[in-house]
């Protein structure tokens, strides 16, 4: 299998705080691949600096067969690298179908779509905006503000967002953080089409073990800012190193280890209706 994304060697350090210490790891293309670790083991970091949210301190980023580290958030996406936030980031003060068609602009960087496009290509984007709403099972919100979504929703909105620029890979954090059972499932049943039947490469950060082995054919654990085992799911479950990072919690617990960022986990209790 083909490498499309990894990283080498990365490390950053906030003052005296070592939050990244020689991090490696890939993801291989069309596969969907896990980043687990406990609390502080810095697994966000990572994904801030593969997507040009923090710059490290050492260590290169690769996708595609070349250097991006150090990019802009904003050339990462253009590059084909997508991503969700723990804490969602959405426009609450503009429609959901607006969320949508600025995630399209950001894409093809036109100033102005009607004059660069056209009618018929502004139709297209709306069209192609209101399939992927449809394919999240939020489109009956399309016309209302964003900042009046449930939590769960607004992890819908964010995934249908980042889906509309048709990144190459998408790095999910924390999908299932806060969202009830039912959208769960809902959620990791749309990175399972997408994955099989549209060959999309995935790579989560998530605290919900059953989440993460039930999807990831490949995981990776992060202790102390350090990739320790890279395998799949049975390998891992079962590795002396993974155990004693968790501190002996059972990783087959539904919930896994605790996380300060499910706060919002009593706004999830709800339908995608």
């Amino acid at each position: 299998m083909t490498t499309l994304l990894r990283t080498e060697g990365i490390t950053k350090s906030y003052g005296g705080v070592q939050a990244l210490n020689g991090a490696t790891m890939a993801v291989e293309e069309g596969t969907v691949a896990g980043l687990i670790g406990p609390n502080g083991s810095g697994k966000t970091t990572l994904f801030n600096v593969i997507t040009g949210y923090e710059r490290p301190d050492a260590g290169e980023v690769w996708f595609g067969g070349r250097a991006i580290t150090g990019y802009q958030p904003d050339k990462v996406f253009a590059a084909g690298i997508g991503r969700t936030f723990q804490l969602t980031r959405i426009f609450p003060r503009l429609t959901v179908i607006e969320n949508m068609l600025i995630a399209a602009q950001v894409r093809d960087k036109p100033r102005n779509l009607l004059a660069r496009f056209g009618k018929d290509a502004w139709t297209q984007h709306r069209r192609h905006a209101t399939e992927l709403l449809e394919f999240v099972g939020i489109e009956r919100h399309a016309g209302v503000l964003a900042g009046s979504l449930s939590y769960g929703q607004r992890k819908l909105l964010e995934l249908a967002y980042v889906l509309v620029a048709d990144p190459a890979v998408i790095l999910l954090d924390e999908p299932a953080g806060g969202v009830n059972p039912t959208l769960i499932n809902l959620i990791a049943d749309r990175i399972r089409q997408l994955n099989q039947q549209q060959g999309k490469t995935f790579l989560l950060v998530e605290h919900n073990m059953e989440f993460v082995m039930g999807l990831c054919s490949v995981i990776t654990v992060l202790e102390s800012g350090a990739a320790v085992v890279s395998g799949p799911p049975d390998i891992v479950r079962t590795d002396k190193r993974v155990l004693d990072a968790y501190l002996g919690v059972d990783l087959d617990e539904d919930d896994g280890p605790p996380d300060a960022g499910q706060q919002a986990a009593g706004q999830g209790q709800e339908s995608t209706r």
